[in-house]
């Protein structure tokens, strides 16, 4: 059986990481059936079959980009990105509509998601324009 996921010469694994072209921090690797569900008409972009990653810097317009460094701002997204927002009412849970307000205020709230995650109710990997779970963006609560 081959790795497709390493080389032939030193079959060292494709890094899942690469900096952004904007800020030059390391970013996560994301997919791109989670990118057409948030872009803005994903029926005029075109995947282009190369590895794309998640920039998750409040600081930075660079929403995702590509081996290629192609890149994607938040202007050409449909969806809020709330790691990138500093509104209350920017989503902490994409799957179940939790905006950071709703988070903060009813810590409930974290159980029940974590309860609906546990029972594979959720979808992350494409609601939320990280391709990640939602509870690590949950805001942080000290009560």
């Amino acid at each position: 059986m081959t790795d497709c996921c390493s080389t032939t010469e030193n079959k060292m694994p494709h890094s899942k990481k690469h900096c952004c072209p904007e800020n030059g921090l390391e970013c996560i690797e994301v997919s791109a059936k989670t990118i057409s569900h948030h872009i803005r008409q994903p029926w005029k972009w075109k995947d282009e079959g190369i590895r794309y990653y998640f920039c998750s810097d409040p600081n930075c317009d660079v929403v995702y980009f590509g081996d290629d460094d192609s890149i994607i701002t938040k202007t050409q997204l449909r969806t809020t990105v709330g790691v990138k927002e500093t509104s209350s009412d920017a989503p902490a849970c994409y799957c179940f509509g939790v905006s950071k307000a709703d988070a903060i205020n009813d810590p409930g709230i974290r159980e029940y998601v974590m309860a609906q995650t546990k029972n594979a109710q959720c979808s992350c990997e494409v609601s939320n324009p990280s391709g990640r779970c939602c509870l690590k963006d949950f805001p942080r609560t000290d009560k």
